[in-house]
């Protein structure tokens, strides 16, 4: 089985920093593209930043500047530094992968549990 396992969130004030961590494990052959979602609460999930194998990222609009994604292909494991933070960056984040299990496998998407981003003004 694989699993997507979150860590990092909490609470922090207006202008602070959060390292968000998430680590893939289980029987994995390959990991294409990663990324970070977030839900806030009454809000569609809606894409924070991805990056793939090779290192090409992607970043919403409202965090370009402020947040940096960036992965360990050799620990399975991708990280979302987010700095300055705001009141609005408050939601669940969610961690997601588009791997392979096998060679010959085709690619699905997996999920994380989540983690809580709470920012206060």
């Amino acid at each position: 089985q694989v699993k997507l396992v979150e860590s990092g969130g909490g609470l922090v004030q207006a202008g602070g920093s959060l390292r968000l961590s998430c680590a893939a494990s289980g029987s994995i052959f390959s990991i294409n593209r990663m990324g970070w979602y977030r839900q806030a609460p009454g809000k569609q999930r809606e894409l924070v930043a991805s990056i793939t194998s090779g290192g090409s990222t992607n970043y919403a609009d409202s965090v370009k500047g402020r947040f940096t994604i960036s992965r360990d292909n050799a620990k399975n494991t991708v990280y979302l530094q987010m700095n300055s933070l705001k009141p609005e960056d408050t939601a669940v984040y969610y961690c997601s992968a588009n791997l392979r299990l096998t060679t010959s496998s085709v690619a699905g998407d997996y999920w994380g549990q989540g983690t809580q981003v709470t920012v206060s003004s």
